[in-house]
Parts: structure tokens; sequence; C-alpha cells
């Protein structure tokens, strides 16, 4: 169990994580005909690979937290198209470098981001980050520069999934900490209580970011890794 604490008392909110390599295919057959049309469109193969492995998955777990035959889940979308299930519990699902991540909780939100490090140039920083977590970035150079910036995405990636808003929110309008000093956390949200969420570092290794947020709202959150390890196998 890897623990993560915010301050304040109430019942501990638990947080599942889950860890497979894409490789792992299992039985497509189980996808939905929505799901299947969606590979399908994929220009690049590995890329429909990858996404039934990760969905395949993703209900197989899933099946399993409401007793479900994995074939017969029905998913529905929030206003933003973030997927959901109407028996809960809420999920998220990330995928990258081959690797993908399912966060599960009985918390009302949740969110899970995790990335392979690739090159990246300044300007995507300036023109995804806030004034604040440019400023943190400003001084770094080199592979310090380039942990930062996949600490401070996934961190934001991770927040965007958990609000559901989509591109409606932008991404300025909330602060990451992205320092290696600074413990991980929101630090400002526009017209929101930052301290509602908890932020947790997913310790992935060499070559790899993630983060999971939970809306926890000052209660202690415990994330448990189910299946998989950290740090990733060869990282």
């Amino acid at each position: 169990m890897i623990g993560a604490g915010s301050e304040g008392g109430g019942v501990e909110i638990g947080v599942d994580l889950w860890l497979w390599p894409l490789e792992e295919g299992g039985d497509a057959t189980i996808l939905s005909a929505a799901e299947q049309a969606r590979a399908d469109r994929f220009v690049h193969l590995r890329d429909a690979v990858a996404y039934r492995a990760a969905h395949v998955r993703l209900r197989q777990i899933l099946g399993g937290y409401v007793g479900c035959d994995p074939a017969a889940l029905v998913f529905t979308e929030s206003g933003n198209g973030k997927p959901e299930l109407a028996q809960g519990p809420a999920f998220n699902l990330s995928h990258s470098g081959g690797w993908a991540a399912l966060a599960v909780t009985p918390a009302p939100r949740l969110g899970v981001d995790i990335e392979a490090h690739r090159t990246v140039e300044p300007e995507v920083a300036e023109r995804f980050f806030s004034r604040a977590e440019q400023h943190d970035l400003a001084p770094l150079a080199g592979v310090a520069w380039r942990d930062a910036f996949f600490r401070c995405w996934t961190r934001k990636e991770a927040f965007v999934k958990a609000v559901g808003a989509g591109l409606s929110l932008p991404l300025d309008s909330f602060d990451v900490t992205i320092l290696p000093g600074d413990a991980p956390c929101i630090r400002r949200l526009a017209g929101g209580r930052a301290e509602d969420w908890t932020l947790i570092d997913l310790p992935l290794g060499a070559g790899f970011a993630g983060a999971v947020v939970v809306e926890a709202k000052g209660q202690p959150v415990h994330l448990t890794l189910r299946a998989g390890r950290m740090p990733l196998p060869g990282h």
C-alpha cells in the first residue's frame, strides 16, 4: 500500500491503482460495438492494439468491482464526454509508452495520467502552463526541465480529467506544484477550493511521470497498488 494523506479528519478514501503492459491484449470480443469501431478508426495499428488492450482490461477489472460480466458493462458519458458507470465506482484510465493505468475509487471524482518522457519544445509549456508554473520552470534546464515539465503535465492532466470539464477548463485557471522539493498539490484554483483536491505522484521510474487526483475534501487518501509494480519494470 502506498499512503498519501491530506490534513483533516473523516473517513479514509481508498483509491485502487492497476498497472499493466499494453501487449496484454485479452479477449477483444468483450468490447462494445462503439469501442470496436473506435479502435478501427486509428490510423496506426499500434494505436488500435493499445486501445483494445487498455479497454479490454478496463472492462475485466470494473466487472470485478460491480459483479458483472465485463461484456455487459454499460458506460455513460458526462456532459463533457468523461466515461462513467451508472452503478459506480468512479474510475479513470490513462495509457502511454506501452503501459496502462486505471484508478478506481468510491470518491465522487478522480483522474489519473501517465506519460512517457519524450522531446518537448519550451513553447508547449508557454501554451499550456500557468504563469506560476512557467516561472518555476524558467530556471531549469536539461533533464531537470524535462522532469519538471512532465511532472507538471501529468498533475494538470489528472486534475482536468478528475474535474471532467475537458477543454472547457482553462489550463491557466489553476496551478500545481512542480519542483522536486514541493509537496504535490493543487496550490491555486480560480473559483474553487484547491484544498478539496488531493494530488498523489506515481513513482513510475525513469522515463515516466504519473499522477492521481482525488476530490477528497480534506479526508485522508490511501492509494493501493492492485496490479503491476512501481517503478515499472525496466524503469
